[in-house]
């Protein structure tokens, strides 16, 4: 699905799928931050190598969570989908985010397999400031593909 041109992609239009086939997750999401992958290398080298150097071996691979950021909006999806994680149940999900060119069509996606809520977070509320409330929910998950 990737669509490569020769200028960047604007990070402003995009859809996010929580795996309820909802595009937008309920009110439209405003910010997704994107997790860090990295993967554990050892080094190994055998006793009798000539060389000095040993060899990098890549063993796990690590994922940061993915962070989705909203405004409230009165739906209770999110937190009811970190409460069925929360009591035992089986909350797994396939989460995409998918970025939209200027026309709004596809351009790239991003999926995140075996997903499940690790947070929730609701930002604080004080009457001096009237700004928006909004609601952070991080999730964990076990793999992703980039399409």
């Amino acid at each position: 699905m990737a669509v490569q041109r020769d200028r960047p992609y604007a990070g402003m239009n995009f859809h996010v799928d929580l795996g309820t086939g909802e595009d937008g997750a309920q009110g439209g999401v405003s910010e997704v931050t994107f997790p860090d992958a990295r993967l554990q290398l050892n080094e190994y080298r055998n006793g009798n190598d000539k060389t000095l150097e040993g060899a990098k071996l890549s063993t796990l691979t690590h994922y940061g969570h993915l962070v989705l950021r909203r405004g409230v909006i009165g739906s209770l999806a999110w937190y009811q989908w970190w409460d069925e994680a929360r009591n035992g149940g089986d909350a797994r999900r396939t989460v995409s985010v998918t970025l939209l060119d200027e026309q709004g069509n596809p351009a790239m996606r991003w999926r995140f397999l075996r997903a499940r809520p690790a947070g929730y977070l609701t930002s604080p509320m004080d009457a001096a400031l009237g700004q928006t409330l909004f609601e952070t929910l991080e999730i964990a998950f076990d793999r992703f593909e980039v399409e």
